[in-house]
């Protein structure tokens, strides 16, 4: 984590400290379980939940391993001021975009469903972003945390939002041009849902939009950094974590060292 002085911390608009939360794992989890529910419910898009869940996993165990390396091990990048992918970051990258596209599943149009899954990756920039302004992670373990992220989102997305995107364009094309027909509607004929479950799938997806808008405010702080400093101490065999000002003090002796020969 980024040290601030108190008065930094102090000068932070609170906006950044509850923007910042949408990006909890013990928040997005809950909302991920129940989207994979609502996509499963949909044959059409059992293999885009297979594909999502190996992904996510993927994310979470390259992250948790990456952040216990470090406080356990002091494996890290001075040079990168690297100690660790974005948890908020990577959640929020693969997370939202899902949640997204559950809701997405209503809608009938091509150009919406492209928008909607861009917004949803716009939102996890923001998050990724509101990590620093808070002091919780450097620029590199933002970036890399919110393409993580998007790699395990975009490990079962990309065929849909690539089909999304492409309809998209065709429909501006002029009327009767090749390519053109039917791009304005996407999923029907033979691969499209039922109804039923569209709909089921749209309320799911804006009730867990209104549970997230409302969880930093009334959700209990998370505690999973505590979690993985005592992993890290009980693997490691450490009495304290290692920390980014021994990761640079290390970096520089090895510096002056060098120099010296």
């Amino acid at each position: 984590m980024v040290v601030h002085s108190d008065s930094t911390l102090s000068a932070i608009p609170q906006f950044w400290f509850l923007f910042t939360r949408l990006g909890e794992v013990q928040l997005l989890a809950p909302l991920a379980a129940v989207a994979l529910m609502g996509l499963w419910a949909c044959p059409a898009q059992r293999g885009v939940a297979r594909r999502w869940l190996l992904g996510f996993v993927a994310a979470v165990s390259l992250t948790l391993a990456s952040k216990v390396a470090f406080m356990g091990w002091g494996i890290g990048s001075a040079d990168w001021d690297f100690t660790g992918f974005s948890g908020h970051a990577m959640s929020a990258a693969s997370v939202l975009p899902l949640l997204a596209w559950l809701g997405l599943q209503a809608c009938a149009s091509a150009r919406w469903r492209a928008a909607g899954l861009l917004l949803a990756y716009g939102l996890a920039a923001g998050i990724a972003y509101s990590r620093l302004p808070v002091g919780a992670h450097s620029p590199s373990e933002a970036l890399l945390g919110f393409l993580l992220g998007a790699g395990a989102s975009l490990f079962a997305l990309a065929a849909p939002f690539g089909e999304a995107l492409s309809a998209s364009l065709r429909s501006l094309l002029p009327a009767g041009s090749a390519g053109s027909a039917g791009a304005a509607r996407l999923g029907e004929g033979a691969d499209a849902a039922p109804a039923r479950a569209l709909r089921r799938g749209a309320m799911l997806a804006i009730l867990m939009a209104g549970v997230l808008s409302a969880a930093p405010w009334i959700s209990p702080p998370t505690r999973s950094h505590q979690w993985v400093t005592a992993l890290s101490l009980k693997l490691s065999g450490r009495p304290a974590p290692f920390t980014r000002h021994q990761l640079h003090r290390r970096a520089a002796e090895a510096l002056a060292l060098a120099q010296a020969r």
